[in-house]
């Protein structure tokens, strides 16, 4: 079965319909075709599980003569919009799979109502749920991680490598200022055998302005002119992630390293729907209220620390 899996939009959305395609995989000879958007294109195309990827365009033209060209039997819209239900509707795919939410889901003959709303599962399950529409079991174990760069070399060394991400993206209600990423990599800077590094998305020029500037310690500052596929080469070689709940969190969580992470304290924006596709024994996740106080910060610290001294 010729298999069409939609998810155009953000980095970390993405990563987390990575676990339905190896579930999928793990039980079908099913030819998987990926429909991303441009951030996530070059990625997809490494992953040995997909098997094609189109590239998603706004042009319903263009997308629906994509779409149509590949002569698909079922599609599974793991998020949904008026364009993209449009648009597969156009290309005639006889089963359209999505979740029963938004007016766009009117496009779609097969609804799973999932109420993702709620929280109750991670985005990742929600996701995995979406196979029993086409006679597959719903498994929630399976081998991570997610993501394999072909150019791993991580060193046998006792030094351990901790990242610090302080960009959002805008993607996140909960995290960090900046200044108290540079305390909190300041706190484990004495640490014998620590290697500090700050990572930047394209949009954190600021951000890696202010950090440059409050840094009286030892830190790698890692430019911000990396592809996603060569991000996720460097992150291979980390011990450690520290970021709010952003996509390059989900990398991490795709290569299965280990995370401290920062999430919102509403229903929507909790670990409890954004948590990694990682184990969850890598995961430590700490909800941040918008106005954090020095106590919330405090607890983060100290979350570092007992990271350092029991898991790392």
């Amino acid at each position: 079965m010729k298999l069409l899996i939609t998810r155009h939009d953000k980095i970390g959305d993405f990563i987390t319909i990575l676990p339905m395609l190896k579930v999928i995989k793990a039980q079908s000879n099913h030819y998987i075709t990926v429909l991303v958007s441009k951030v996530n294109y070059e990625l997809a195309q490494s992953i040995d599980m997909i098997d094609d990827v189109i590239l998603y365009s706004k042009d319903t033209r263009t997308l629906v003569s994509q779409i149509k060209a590949k002569k698909f039997d079922v599609s599974i819209s793991c998020f949904i919009d008026t364009h993209i239900g449009w648009a597969l509707f156009l290309a005639q795919i006889k089963i359209r799979i999505a979740p029963a939410t938004k007016f766009a889901q009117v496009f779609f003959n097969h609804r799973l109502k999932q109420s993702r709303s709620q929280s109750i599962k991670t985005e990742w399950q929600y996701n995995i749920d979406l196979v029993s529409l086409i006679d597959l079991d719903p498994r929630y174990d399976f081998d991570k991680p997610l993501l394999q760069p072909a150019h791993q070399h991580h060193a046998t060394t006792n030094i351990r490598t901790i990242a610090f991400h302080s960009g959002s993206g805008g993607s996140t209600d909960g995290n960090l200022s900046v200044e108290d990423y540079v305390n909190l990599a300041r706190s484990i800077s004495r640490q014998e055998n620590i290697k500090i590094l700050f990572t930047f998305g394209p949009d954190d020029d600021d951000n890696k302005h202010i950090i440059e500037q409050g840094l009286d310690f030892d830190a790698e500052i890692i430019d911000s002119n990396h592809s996603l596929l060569a991000f996720c080469q460097l992150l291979s070689d980390i011990d450690l992630f520290v970021s709010t709940s952003t996509g390059p969190m989900h990398l991490a969580g795709g290569l299965n390293i280990h995370t401290l992470s920062f999430f919102g304290t509403s229903q929507f924006a909790s670990p409890k729907r954004w948590a990694t596709v990682s184990d969850a024994s890598k995961q430590t996740n700490i909800e941040i209220p918008t106005h954090y106080s020095v106590d919330d910060y405090q607890i983060v610290e100290k979350s570092l620390a007992n990271i350092l001294k029991n898991r790392v």
